[in-house]
């Protein structure tokens, strides 16, 4: 396949959630970068339609998109337990569920909800999408929600007593990191550009790593979280890095989401260059 060599500005799909600011705060500013901003299911299209040229997409889009894909190695959302904004909320105990209505935002989550239920459970859930932004919503008898809302718009106290938070089932099962968004660029992409749109990244997690009160001081009042859950979650619930251990567990959940059916394929990790 020949390489792709891009055209400025370059492009990035991007998610803005909290926890995607430790890596692409400061980038909108930059002259020579164009973000284009949409929830992680709706990234992968843009990806897919040459809309973008790199993308923070749900990491089993890698799995279910037809397009040929590589990984690229930066900065991506992940997590070693807990990671507080991805939960399952029940009104029954979890061997009982028949149905879960989900928040339809990230692909990743759902699956990953279907796996920890078949693994931990032996239950086939039945998966309805679920609006939570709606006003004056009808709370459904089990409800998974992500990202900022699972914060600042949870349901209300006392109504689920039995509730997941998904990385830490994961970390339970399997013992290895989870990685819910991985950048991920066309097959095509010429390497060169590859290593810059890494660098980049890194480059800007660094700097807002150094940055970080001033980065979790304004965004916390954007979405009105309190500052301390604010700075909690983005220094131990959500962990940016993407090595070995990230690499095996991102394997490892493509290869149980594909023995329960759940994608079609189980292509192997692909980078740039290889």
């Amino acid at each position: 396949m020949e390489a792709k060599s891009l055209v400025q500005p370059l492009r990035l799909g991007v998610v803005r959630f909290l926890n995607t600011q430790p890596i692409i705060s400061g980038l909108e500013v930059c002259d020579d970068i164009c973000l284009t901003e949409a929830v992680p299911s709706r990234l992968i299209n843009l990806l897919e339609q040459g809309e973008v040229d790199a993308a923070l997409c749900s990491s089993i889009d890698y799995q279910q998109s037809t397009a040929p894909l590589v990984i690229l190695p930066a900065p991506s959302l992940g997590c070693i337990g807990a990671t507080k904004t991805v939960r399952l909320y029940s009104t029954m105990p979890f061997e009982t569920l028949d149905e879960v209505s989900c928040d339809s935002d990230s692909h990743t989550s759902v699956v990953l909800l279907q796996v920890l239920l078949r693994e931990g459970y032996a239950r086939q859930v039945n998966v309805v999408p679920f609006d939570a932004a709606v006003e004056n919503v009808e709370w459904p008898p089990a409800v998974m929600l992500i990202g900022d809302k699972v914060i600042s718009g949870s349901p209300p106290p006392g109504r689920y007593p039995y509730q997941m938070d998904l990385g830490e089932a994961w970390h339970e099962l399997t013992g290895l990191p989870f990685l819910f968004g991985i950048w991920l660029a066309g097959a095509d992409l010429d390497p060169d550009d590859a290593r810059r749109i890494v660098s980049i990244l890194d480059r800007q997690h660094r700097y807002n790593r150094v940055h970080s009160e001033t980065l979790v001081g304004r965004e916390s009042r954007a979405r009105n979280w309190p500052q301390d859950t604010a700075e909690e979650y983005l220094s131990s619930g959500i962990r940016y890095e993407f090595g070995q251990l990230q690499r095996e567990g991102l394997e490892r959940f493509f290869e149980l989401a594909a023995a329960h059916g759940l994608v079609e394929q189980c292509r192997p990790l692909c980078f740039p260059g290889a």
